[in-house]
Formats: C-alpha cells, structure tokens, sequence
C-alpha cells in the first residue's frame, strides 16, 4: 500500500507542479478559444490542461517501475507499456483539438484507434463471468470489439460531463478511489496478481486528478479540455477492462461447487467489473441521454449543446459550486454503494443505507424549489435571496414620492444596459459591478 500512496503523491505532484506552466503555455500558444452558447465561463480560459495531466501519468509509472514491488507488474505484464501507447495517441488528438477544434468523427477514429493498439498490446478482454453460464471465454474479434466499445463509451462520458469547473476530474477521482479500493482487495487480500495492474492504473489516475483538481476549481484557472478529459477516460477504462479481462472467477476459490455456480454466487463481486459504468454510471446516464436528444432532433450525437445534467442542475436554481457537489454526491453514492454491495451483498443495512443516502440526494436536487420566504416586515433584515421575488425591501427613506428627474428603481433596472460577458475579470470570476437584487435565480450561474 505505501508504494501505491508513494505513486500517487509523486503523479500528484508532478501535475500540480506542472499546471502552471502549462497555463502560461496555453495562453501564449493561443489555446483560449472564445465564449460559445453551451459554454459556462464569462471569460476566456486556456486549455491544454492535459499535458500536464499527461506527464503526471509518465512520472507515475515511471517511479512505479522503479519501486521494488511494483516492478512485477512491469516484467510480468506488457499493459503498463500497452496503457502508455494508447494514452500517449489519444492525449496528442487531444491536444490538437484544443488548439485547432478538430471534426468529432476524426475524433472518434482516433479514440478507437488508441483502443486498437491497447488491444495489439495485450490490454483486452479474454472472457467474461456470465450467471447462469459461467466464464465465457471470447474470440479474437469479440474480446477486441468488446474492448474498443467499452473504451470509447467512458472516454465519451468523461468528455461529455467536462461542462462545469471541476466537474470531470472529480468525479473521476470518486470512480477511481473506490475501484482502487477494490482492485487492491482483489490483489493482497486473494493474491491474485493479474489484478495487480489494475490497481496501479487507478493509484495513478487517482493522482492526476487530484493534481489537477487545486487549479481547476471554480473558479477555474485551467480547463484540462479534451486532451485531459479523454485522457482520463481512457486510463479509467484500462484499469477496467485490464481486471474483467484477466482475472479467473475461479481463482477467487470463494465457493465450492460447479463453475456455473461459482459464477452465479460472485455476481454481486463483479457487478463493478463487468460494467465499469458502474461506477461512472451518472457520467453514462448524461451520455445515453444526450446521444437519445440529439438524434431525436435530427442532430449529430456529437453536436454540443446546453442539455446536460450540469446545466440542468444551473436551470434548476443550484449554484456553480453547488451543483458540482450534488454531482460528486451521486457519482460517490454510486461507486462507493456498488463497492459495498460487492463486499458483502448479503447485508441489508448496506441496502438501507443506499436508499436513504438516495433520499437525501433527492432532497439536495430539490432544494431551490424550497427555499424559504421570510414576512415582508423582516425583508429589510434578511439578504436578497429570502425575499419575495419582485419585491423588493426599500429603506423607509426610500418610499417617498420621487423627484421630476429621478425614476423608480424597478424602471431604472429595466432601463439598465445588459452587460457583455466577457469583459475581463479575475480566473473566470465576474467583476462587473454590483448585481441587482430583483434578479431571477433560476438563471444564476447560467451564460
């Protein structure tokens, strides 16, 4: 275990260390395309965050070949070198498309492309615990299809869940503490060494993002864009198809019986292997809804818009740093429930704990539906948000008639000139000036 936490300091390190740098070069390079429709920020923000996020995860496995222990997995294993291929490929699409916005098609063949030479690497599914049915083992082309569908599927939702600051980095840090957590169980506490890999990707993708994470809060200075956000996808969906496809059920010796019935009893242990959407489920749910709106209006799937969860929780009435919250919140209740369950499936305060955590979760994304109104005699007292709405508290001095050259104040805030976003400010924040009080919070945080 000190070896890994070793590993993941010095990748965390070493991307923190670097993300600096890197917002210089992406401002001088030119990487700060400008404000779109769907986008979130006020002001222009570099890119590029992936390049550091890139070398953070060179550093990682290059102190994890060195250290005594984890050397195995690089004598034993070619995934260390087949991870690093792939990354390496998709991190220079990625950099090209915050620099020069490259077609998404192009952008796709290049991501099954990165999978592809994972694949020819050894990193690819061989066979899959079926229940009822046992371990199935793949051919050729159904483990390279299977492994290419399933890295492109969380590259995509890692990418489309990118929307809001500090969105994306730490949900992926969520999903991959708690598969870390598992993969370790899988590794010392069975002694299964195929799991081994595994838990080095997810050490050091938990490194990268927490990293990259003090530099990319709201309000952010950097955006990893595509070349961190796939990126990181792709080493999550290693760390995933690297487990399902190489560990034996069978070598769990957990049960004793048939191997059907083996398979069958450690359902509830596979459950975050066998679909690693698991444990990305809300970045899955965002992407097969927005894949379902787009078609439906006779849109590319791969066409933006303002449609995803994020901007929905922003719709709804929920603040910036609020919203990323409640979407840390269900991607933890998520990962972390399904890692419980598959601990110990038999337990129903597991379950119980699940359902009421759900609630609450609930309750949260409601929450500015119930925001409370207080008299309109202690409106004075109170601060904006828990006055009535189009009411607003004038001071007794202000309730005289007004003079022939002034105007009511609900006039002069019709009258006011919309101010531009864009204007200059500092690390996205707005410096615009006072904001009026009569202003609806539904649309606040929104662009």
């Amino acid at each position: 275990m000190r070896e890994y936490l070793l590993t993941l300091c010095i990748t965390a390190a070493v991307t923190y260390l670097l993300t600096g740098p890197v917002r210089k070069f992406a401002i001088v390079a030119g990487a700060m395309p400008e404000i779109r429709a769907r986008d979130v920020h006020r002001e222009p923000t570099p890119r590029l965050g992936g390049i550091a996020m890139f070398f953070g995860l060179c550093a990682g496995l290059l102190v994890a070949d060195h250290l005594t222990n984890l050397n195995q997995v690089f004598e034993t294993s070619n995934e260390p070198r087949a991870l690093l291929s792939g990354a390496a490929l998709i991190w220079l699409i990625g950099v090209l498309d915050d620099k020069f916005e490259i077609d998404a098609l192009i952008k796709l063949g290049g991501q099954m492309i990165a999978a592809g030479v994972m694949v020819v690497q050894g990193l690819t599914i061989l066979w899959l615990p079926i229940p009822g049915v046992g371990s199935v083992a793949l051919t050729q082309w159904q483990g390279t299809l299977l492994t290419v569908a399933l890295v492109v599927i969380t590259i995509n939702a890692v990418n489309f869940v990118d929307g809001l600051d500090g969105l994306a980095a730490g949900m992926v840090c969520i999903a991959s503490t708690a598969f870390f957590l598992y993969a370790y169980r899988i590794w010392y506490s069975y002694g299964i060494e195929a799991a081994a890999p595994a838990t080095l990707f997810s050490a050091i993708l938990m490194g990268m993002c927490l990293g990259f994470l003090p530099h990319n809060m709201h309000p952010a200075r950097i955006f990893m864009g595509d070349s961190g956000s796939m990126l990181i996808g792709l080493v999550l969906a290693a760390g995933a198809i690297s487990i399902t496809g190489q560990v034996d059920p069978d070598a769990l010796n957990l049960y004793v019986g048939s191997e059907k019935e083996a398979v069958h009893q450690t359902v509830p242990v596979y459950i975050p292997l066998l679909l690693p959407l698991t444990i990305i489920a809300v970045p899955a749910a965002d992407l097969i809804l927005a894949i379902v709106r787009r078609t439906w209006r006779g849109q590319s799937p791969f066409a933006a818009d303002r449609g995803h969860l994020h901007h929905r929780l922003l719709e709804i009435g929920h603040s910036h740093s609020r919203a990323v919250l409640i979407m840390y919140f269900w991607s933890a209740l998520i990962a972390f429930g399904a890692l419980a369950y598959s601990v110990n499936s038999a337990s129903m305060w597991i379950v119980l704990g699940i359902v009421f955590l759900s609630a609450i979760g609930l309750v949260l994304l409601l929450l500015p539906r119930f925001t409370p109104r207080t008299p309109r005699w202690m409106e004075r007292f109170v601060p904006p948000r828990y006055r009535r709405r189009g009411v607003p508290a004038l001071a007794p001095e202000a309730s005289t008639p007004a003079s022939a050259g002034e105007q009511p104040a609900s006039v002069a805030l019709e009258d006011r000139a919309p101010v531009v976003t864009g204007v200059s400010g500092v690390n996205g924040a707005t410096a615009i000036g006072a904001r009026s009080r009569l202003a609806d919070r539904r649309k606040a945080g929104t662009r």
